[in-house]
């Protein structure tokens, strides 16, 4: 539901962005390498300005600065000798060699008892499918129809499991013709589906039963806004349930991609980030699940390429806000069944 997602109006949506915050968390201009950006701890609470001065990151500037200088054909020679990924467009490339150099001297500054990153245990994958017109009206409520995660193992670098389950709309209980065409969710699907606060119940009870939460540091991850913001937020409202605290925080994976990759918003549509990283599309598009499972593998990527992914969105009062970079690193807390607003 990529592209229709960008197509939903901005009224349609019951939060708001701050402009302010927005602004401050997309990627500034920088002629130079920005110790802040490059080498720079990211956000843990005890990494203070003061960790900068720590002789790690100042071997990792002089590092990428040499790499800044070499070309394409240099920087596919050299991830070769390294024996790392060799695809995507020069700027990725850059970037996964900085961040594999980085990963070396932070993991031997560890053993030295020195700075290191560490963040989730796991990161958990959304992106709901919900009914839609071709022109949706102005008024027109979106109700989620597909309910999908995929869960990545951040250690193994792998997806290691995954849920769908379809949700049997209320409001409007007859999908669309286009709906159907652009998601592949037949009537007859969402007919023999359980309600939203029932799909719910059992996305409770399989993120308990990988104890996320408890015995595992984990997050959610959305491919832009609208799944938690939108979608989930007007599909707890529609069905009479509190928003649930395990969602209330996420990871936008394009704000994610935009700076770590340094590119502007306009190029971290899925389509693209894929293509970027030199990856095809695997499955049907608008699947809710293969959707997940694509965006899971960009999330892989990015985290074989060295970027700490962590949370950088959340709702608030039915308001979408920016976490910044230098709010502590939180996993979202265990999950609890939904809770009625009666």
């Amino acid at each position: 539901m990529d592209e229709h997602k960008e197509n939903i109006h901005a009224e349609d949506v019951n939060v708001k962005m701050s402009n302010t915050r927005e602004k401050a968390e997309k990627a500034k201009p920088c002629s130079r390498i920005c110790p802040d950006e490059e080498s720079a701890p990211q956000g843990s609470p005890s990494q203070s300005n003061s960790d900068f001065s720590h002789p790690v990151y100042k071997e990792i500037a002089l590092a990428n600065g040499h790499i800044n200088r070499m070309s394409k054909e240099e920087l596919r020679i050299k991830l070769a000798e390294l024996q790392l990924d060799t695809r995507g467009v020069k700027d990725v490339m850059k970037k996964r060699l900085k961040s594999h150099y980085k990963k070396q001297k932070l993991l031997q500054s560890a053993s030295e008892g020195g700075p290191t990153d560490t963040y989730y245990d796991y990161i958990c994958v959304v992106d709901f499918e919900a009914t839609c017109e071709e022109d949706n009206p102005s008024d027109f409520h979106h109700e989620i129809i597909e309910f999908p995660m995929v869960l990545i193992n951040t250690h193994t670098l792998e997806i290691v499991d995954s849920f769908q389950a379809y949700v049997k709309p209320e409001l409007n209980p007859q999908l669309s013709d286009f709906c159907v065409k652009l998601t592949g969710i037949t009537q007859k699907m969402v007919d023999e589906a359980e309600l939203f606060p029932a799909v719910l119940q059992r996305v409770v009870a399989w993120l308990q039963e990988r104890e996320l939460g408890t015995t595992y540091k984990y997050a959610i991850l959305t491919d832009g806004a609208w799944d938690m913001s939108k979608f989930l937020n007007i599909q707890c409202r529609l069905s009479r349930i509190r928003y649930p605290q395990f969602a209330k925080k996420w990871i936008n994976i394009r704000k994610s991609y935009g700076n770590f990759y340094k590119v502007p918003r306009t190029q971290t549509k899925l389509s693209t980030m894929l293509e970027k990283l030199g990856l095809k599309y695997e499955g049907r598009p608008h699947s809710g699940l293969d959707d997940s499972r694509n965006i899971a593998r960009i999330a892989l990527r990015m985290l074989q390429d060295g970027c700490q992914l962590r949370v950088n969105e959340r709702i608030h009062a039915g308001q979408l806000l920016s976490v910044p970079s230098s709010a502590p690193v939180e996993g979202a807390p265990a999950p609890h069944n939904p809770r009625s607003r009666d």
